[in-house]
């Protein structure tokens, strides 16, 4: 028997979860609650096997009740239920030491199969949430690549005169270039490397020891 507790600042939320839940034979609701602090004092007395936490609450948010537990109860599971699937969220909750990530779209078969994984000692991340993370880590391998891979030998040149604080002009002087040259230069290292700025292209270049 898996014995769970609900945390999520919605009352509707936190019954409509239980209605799901509760007709599941090796599933016992222990209690649920509306906030973190309450979250960390039901653990304290009557300790459930996983808790199923929301992020989004008032106070002590999901992620830092999360660290708390992990911290004060080592042994409870704890499996994030959120609307956000988005990479922060997701990377936060996992360095607080959630076992799992769970959407609030997911249908109740799921819920349940993931309740019982993390029960046992496994990871659960369902597809929608690996993609999210597979697509930040793509994108940041991508970002750390343009720079060494796509920036042509000028432009690295013209880069770091900028990260000196040359304008284009000093820089069409000192290259012998026009400054429409430099500034078209400037244009498309912007567009290779997906970047909005000069300031982080700069700051990503020293980062990757571009110079």
């Amino acid at each position: 028997m898996i014995n769970i507790l609900v945390v999520d600042d919605h009352a509707v939320v936190r019954k409509g979860l239980i209605s799901l839940l509760e007709d599941s034979p090796n599933l016992n609701i222990l209690g649920d609650v509306g906030s973190g602090e309450e979250a960390l004092a039901f653990c304290e007395k009557t300790q459930p096997d996983v808790v199923l936490l929301d992020l989004n609450m008032p106070v002590i948010n999901g992620i830092a009740t999360a660290l708390a537990l992990t911290k004060l109860y080592p042994k409870i599971k704890k499996l994030v239920f959120t609307m956000h699937n988005d990479i922060d969220y997701i990377l936060n909750s996992i360095n607080s030491g959630v076992d799992g990530y769970l959407l609030k779209d997911t249908d109740t078969s799921e819920i349940i199969h993931a309740l019982n994984s993390v029960y046992n000692g496994e990871k659960y991340f369902p597809p929608a949430v690996s993609a999210t993370m597979v697509l930040a880590l793509t994108t940041k391998s991508n970002h750390s690549s343009k720079l060494t891979d796509v920036l042509s030998k000028k432009e690295k040149q013209i880069l770091k005169l900028i990260s000196q604080g040359n304008s284009s002009s000093k820089i069409a002087t000192d290259l012998k270039l026009s400054t429409r040259t430099v500034s078209n230069h400037r244009a498309n290292m912007l567009r290779k490397t997906k970047l909005s700025n000069t300031v982080e292209l700069i700051r990503i270049a020293m980062e990757e020891g571009i110079f």
